[in-house]
């Protein structure tokens, strides 16, 4: 193995040490939000309200030693509170700039479909250009620059959908699910001193810049990166020439499939998946495991899917049993 993953792997471990003390199971979670930190993309969180979504994400910035804001997302919100503005000073005649909390490093974009399109927009924009312009000037955020943004997906009313085109700004969508009964005696029976536990930054700056290069240590054979863009590919309707997903029934359930940045963002998480493993190399489990966190915010179901009670994991499962392994 490569020194240089072994270090990052040894990182990614003290990370996980240091969360657990405060999160009880979502493996899953902890792993998708690591995964998404080392292949330098934002992160959707959909769940139930009282899975510790908040928590997680404030104590993935306490562990890695970053600066931390969290907006609330309201229907009143404005794009200024999220990015900044002019403040005139009557006294110097002359306006000052007052920077928002989008200049910190992670940021926790709480329940984003609860404000209007304006707003989200202006979050998304700076999540795409790693800028924000304040009047004339153009100011670069913070690197590394990380947004974890939520969704509540049992309210729906008075809410404000996120475009499939913003959505796939988002390099992943992480489900989160309840915890087992196991986990969630621990839960009850940790109360405050779980939520309050002392958490060290263990992953200092270095570390962090470490991480963002490790995925230039890990090898991706070409024979894999043809496996990865062919189940991208297969969510494409017009795409589909020998009708082979067609007559499976499938893609009568997708409007529109994913597009190049899909591949893109499961071909880093796959490689970021392989470091969190432990390896230096991809496998197609690693890809197969990606799937459904990089894909499932990027597919545009049919009415038809939603009429048979079909959920984009659902097809992309089914996607999935029909490529051939490599």
């Amino acid at each position: 193995m490569n020194t240089e993953v072994e270090r990052i792997l040894e990182g990614v471990g003290n990370c996980r040490k240091e969360i657990s003390k405060r999160i009880v199971g979502q493996k899953a979670l902890i792993d998708g939000m690591l995964a998404a930190l080392i292949a330098g993309g934002h992160v959707l969180l959909e769940g139930v309200p009282g899975l510790a979504k908040t928590l997680a994400v404030k104590t993935l910035a306490d562990v890695t030693g970053l600066s931390f804001k969290r907006i609330q997302f309201t229907p009143d919100l404005l794009p200024a509170d999220v990015t900044g503005t002019l403040i005139y000073e009557p006294q110097k005649g002359t306006f000052s700039v007052r920077k928002g909390p989008v200049f910190s490093n992670v940021i926790l974009a709480d329940e984003i479909n609860r404000a209007p399109a304006k707003v989200q927009s202006a979050l998304l924009e700076a999540m795409a250009e790693n800028q924000v312009s304040i009047g004339d000037t153009t100011y670069r955020l913070p690197e590394p620059f990380f947004v974890l943004a939520t969704q509540n997906p049992v309210e729906q009313e008075g809410t404000y959908p996120l475009p499939e085109a913003q959505l796939d700004r988002f390099l992943v969508k992480l489900k989160i699910d309840y915890p087992s009964k196991e986990e969630e005696v621990r839960i009850v029976l940790g109360g405050d001193s779980l939520v309050n536990a002392a958490v060290s930054p263990v992953a200092g700056e270095n570390l962090l810049r470490d991480f963002r290069n490790a995925l230039d240590y890990v090898t991706c054979e070409e024979k894999l990166v043809d496996y990865l863009v062919s189940i991208v590919t297969a969510t494409r309707p017009a795409e589909d020439s020998s009708g082979r997903y067609s007559r499976e029934g499938l893609l009568r359930y997708i409007s529109w499939g994913a597009s190049p940045r899909g591949s893109i963002a499961l071909y880093r998480c796959a490689k970021a998946r392989a470091v969190i493993e432990g390896r230096d190399y991809v496998l197609p489990e690693d890809i197969r495991d990606s799937c459904h966190d990089v894909l499932r915010h990027r597919l545009v179901l049919s009415y038809e899917a939603g009429a048979d009670g079909l959920t984009a994991d659902d097809i992309i499962t089914r996607l999935l049993s029909l490529i051939p392994l490599p």
